[in-house]
């Protein structure tokens, strides 16, 4: 033990040493010309028959640590001819030649040793640094990592092959209704059954996705979970990693949009519907009052009983469908309307192969309009023309905003075959019409509930809808609402019409 210890202390000493020599060069290199020429004047002064050629060694121990390997042989070149004049025995063929190489090869092989000694030290200090300072990043990036984690709004968890939770962070602990630091140790299963069924988490085939599934809090409370998760190995074992979030709001809003859109569109539908038929009524009405006039039928009873039904008929058409409470007209932010749309509609026009050509400047002012309503005319005329393009070997959908005081602008104009007969555009229920119908009228009844509007624009090739919007100045107030018909009231060519 006592040896292995003064071993220790011996390397670190000559550590120490070298180290020392190879980051003073200039003081390492002055002190080895010193000790030459101090051993040279002593060859040279003694007159004894001893040589000093040996000593030599020390200098050149010196200069290995600080010079590079041609430098070195020089070095041990200037030694041998000092040596070899200075020393004390009269040169010889015989003897000289090899006592010269030998010399040189002593001098220049302890000199490269060191060299090599000090290089494989200064190698081992930079790796050294070098671990040192990763194992700093890596101790700081753990600390960063395990900051974001506990701070995260979101549930993260680790899961190992077993279903087992490894590491949870408070958001985890707080969604699922636990007290902070219980959750580690606890089955996934428990709380999110659809993750213990993931496949390659017992298989260790890495595995990427994205999931909803029911979710099951420690109170038996369910709720929805949206879910990212990614599965990788380890040393012990395939482990999950996922990110846990309450989905249950989004889905509580998904669908009250969903029912809102629906009772705007049967409100347009039904308005349009009774207009008809008041439409309808007025004319019966009107010939009711021409036979009435004749006495022949006036005193038949199923005459007066068809009056009755008439009336009847009158007052159901006559019930206006107010307009909702719900409805949510505001100075809306047109900008941001659009992006969500080329965020919505660029992965379909890709897969479609369809060009997409954005054409919308910054800083467009804000608008009046229920903002669901809006962006579903949006998708609606979208979807209306890469349905129309899909046959075409050129598809290109170009999408134009642009600003007409007092009113902003949006064309959608695409590749397709085009209309052909654009007087039918916004009527119901069309015969031909790919669908319903309903598409472009219900679109251009929900812009006029916000004083806009929709037009198609003839262009060839193609198709072209213009979309006028109101831009909501500070010194306008909110448009008149109006009922989502009252724009269509003017009959059709062909379709009675009551005449007072």
């Amino acid at each position: 033990m006592q040896d292995i210890t003064q071993r220790q202390g011996w390397s670190a000493l000559v550590h120490v040493f070298f180290s020392f020599l190879s980051k003073n060069r200039k003081a390492s290199l002055g002190v080895a010309a010193l000790l030459i020429a101090a051993i040279a004047i002593l060859d040279w002064r003694i007159e004894l028959n001893i040589s000093l050629g040996t000593l030599y060694l020390f200098p050149m121990l010196i200069i290995g640590a600080c010079l590079t390997g041609w430098q070195i042989a020089l070095a041990a070149t200037l030694c041998v001819f000092l040596n070899e004049q200075l020393d004390p025995f009269p040169w010889m063929m015989e003897s000289g030649v090899p006592r010269i190489i030998l010399t040189f090869t002593s001098y220049f092989g302890t000199a490269l040793f060191v060299s090599e000694v000090t290089r494989r030290q200064r190698q081992t200090m930079h790796y050294a640094r070098q671990i040192e300072r990763e194992s700093e990043l890596r101790r700081q990036a753990e600390e960063q990592m395990q900051i974001l984690i506990e701070s995260s709004p979101a549930a993260i968890l680790t899961i190992d092959s077993d279903g087992a939770v490894l590491l949870a962070n408070s958001a985890a602990h707080q969604l699922l209704g636990l007290a902070s630091g219980t959750l580690p140790g606890r089955h996934v299963a428990d709380f999110l059954p659809e993750i213990a069924h993931v496949p390659s988490l017992s298989a260790g085939r890495p595995f990427r996705t994205v999931m909803q599934c029911r979710g099951r809090r420690n109170n038996g409370e369910m709720f929805v979970a949206g879910i990212w998760f990614s599965t990788y190995r380890t040393a012990s074992g395939p482990l999950l990693t996922a990110i846990v979030l309450d989905a249950s709001q989004d889905l509580r809003d998904r669908e009250e949009f969903g029912l809102r859109q629906l009772m705007a569109t049967t409100r347009i539908l039904v308005g349009t519907v009774s207009h008809e038929i008041r439409n309808l009524c007025g004319a019966i009405r009107i010939v009711y009052t021409n036979l009435s006039r004749k006495r022949a039928v006036t005193d038949n009873e199923d005459f007066h009983a068809l009056g009755t039904l008439v009336e009847g008929l009158e007052k159901i058409a006559s019930i206006e469908l107010r307009q909702s409470a719900e409805d949510r007209v505001c100075a809306t932010d047109l900008q941001a309307i659009l992006d969500e749309l080329k965020i919505i509609i660029e992965p379909s026009m890709r897969e479609s192969g369809t060009m997409l050509r954005w054409e919308v400047p910054p800083g467009l002012p804000e608008v009046w309009a229920d903002r669901e309503s809006l962006l579903q005319v949006f998708l609606n005329l979208t979807q209306n023309s890469e349905r129309a393009m899909r046959e075409q070997s050129r598809k290109e959908l170009i999408v134009q905003a642009f600003v007409k005081d007092p009113s902003v602008l949006i064309r959608f104009r695409d590749t397709g075959p085009g209309v052909a007969i654009p007087e039918r555009l916004f009527t119901p229920f069309q015969a031909d019409a790919d669908a319903t119908g309903l598409g472009l009228y219900v679109s251009r009844a929900l812009l006029r509930n916000f004083d806009g509007d929709l037009r198609h624009e003839p262009h060839a090739p193609g198709c072209s809808f213009v979309l006028e919007l109101r831009s909501a100045l500070k010194n306008e107030g909110a448009p008149v609402k109006h009922s989502s018909y009252e724009k269509d009231s003017a009959p059709l060519a062909g379709r009675p019409h009551p005449v007072s």
